[in-house]
């Protein structure tokens, strides 16, 4: 391989543990997001019930991604993460005491929540300095692949697990994994210092500044907000994630088949990120416009009301190329300096994912309404499609400008 491909970035002993502990913490997360799904749908037999509790795993990174990931430009990053997955581990925990009531459950879910923006700033601020320029976007390829193939393991075995295990045992085995991730972080990276000089006990005015700071550096670059938008986009390809339970039921593939449309979208990215890497990266960042538009197009083959089947080829196909995601993310953060990219990554995220959570909530409420399953995930193919284009256009023009 070249010296910027895979095993390049592999060479890096930081970056083997960083893989390691996310593999290690994605798997578990998922299994309890798909054990929660499962559960409310079983009790209520509500698309937006169940969709709504999907959101609750998405909608607190709104919260916690702009006014807490700056921890990880204030302090060491390794401390943020490490600290991070202990706070998750305990939580997750006591979510896995058996009997514990629903509404009890939602409400330390969002408390989980809430700490995964910082661990994702530090995490994503530090990868660029692990691997260094060159070998960067292919560390930022294998890091989406593997949350990818642990989307994959975790939804695709998750109704087995649950099945054996049930959903405390499942929320258990979540709790382990926080655990695990934390000690591979805490002895397998070096310690750094924090990038930012300013002391953390500047208080809540030098906080605000910091937010404020963050906020302009994205606002006032075109490129970056186009590159934001141009994530966002997944506002509506996420959206046949929180219905899928009820859209199993309804073609009768039953819990087994949720795991398959849920795992359809990761092995399509996948797919998707190994072939842009054999296209040069200046074309990778062309690209990105035309992959956005092809992300939204196949779910507008839901207006022919698609079978078990023909439904996981076209969220394969969407997740095949919503692999622009990859090389949207790595020129976000290269055009980010480091002493403000957790900021500003947390920013990034904090869109994106309350993005999603929106737009699986607004799915499920649509869903209920029209009573249209297939015609809502086909209504979101469409204003998709529409926006993608518009965004295309601009990074077309930003882009050419920058």
């Amino acid at each position: 391989m070249r010296g910027d491909g895979f095993r390049a970035a592999f060479g890096v002993a930081e970056f083997r543990v960083l893989w390691c502990a996310s593999l290690t913490s994605i798997v578990g997360d998922q299994l309890a997001r798909l054990a929660l799904s499962i559960l409310v749908f079983q009790r209520t037999g509500s698309p937006a019930w169940t969709a709504l509790t999907y959101a609750l795993t998405m909608l607190p990174g709104l919260l916690s991604g702009v006014f807490l990931t700056g921890l990880a430009d204030r302090f060491p990053r390794r401390t943020v993460m490490v600290c991070s997955d202990l706070v998750r581990a305990v939580l997750v925990a006591v979510m896995a005491l058996p009997g514990a009531p629903l509404p009890l459950v939602a409400g330390l879910l969002v408390l989980v929540q809430l700490a995964e923006p910082p661990f994702a700033a530090a995490q994503g601020a530090l990868l660029p300095l692990v691997l260094g320029d060159r070998r960067y976007e292919a560390g930022q390829s294998i890091h989406l692949i593997t949350h990818q193939v642990g989307l994959l393991l975790g939804f695709a075995g998750g109704g087995l697990v649950v099945a054996g295990l049930g959903t405390s045992g499942a929320l258990a085995v979540d709790a382990v994994t926080f655990g695990l991730s934390a000690l591979l972080l805490r002895f397998g990276l070096r310690a750094r210092p924090a990038s930012l000089t300013s002391s953390p006990s500047d208080g809540p005015g030098a906080w605000l500044g910091q937010v404020r700071a963050g906020a302009g550096l994205v606002w006032r670059d075109r490129r970056l907000r186009t590159l934001i938008a141009l994530g966002c986009l997944a506002t509506f390809s996420v959206i046949p994630e929180g219905l899928a339970a009820p859209f199993s039921a309804q073609v009768g593939a039953g819990a087994a088949g949720v795991g398959v449309l849920l795992a359809a979208d990761p092995v399509g990215m996948v797919v998707g990120t190994l072939l842009l890497r054999l296209a040069p990266s200046a074309t990778r960042v062309r690209l990105l416009g035309a992959l956005a538009v092809g992300t939204a197009l196949p779910l507008l083959g839901y207006l022919a009301s698609p079978g078990f089947g023909l439904a996981v080829v076209l969220l394969a196909l969407s997740g095949l190329f919503s692999a622009y995601q990859v090389t949207a993310g790595a020129t976000f953060v290269r055009l980010v300096p480091d002493e403000r990219r957790g900021q500003a990554l947390g920013f990034a995220r904090a869109a994106l994912v309350a993005s999603q959570g929106l737009g699986v909530a607004a799915g499920g409420l649509v869903a209920q309404g029209s009573g249209s399953i297939v015609g809502t995930i086909a209504a979101a193919g469409a204003a998709g499609t529409v926006l993608a284009l518009a965004a295309a256009t601009s990074w077309s023009r930003v882009s050419t400008d920058g």
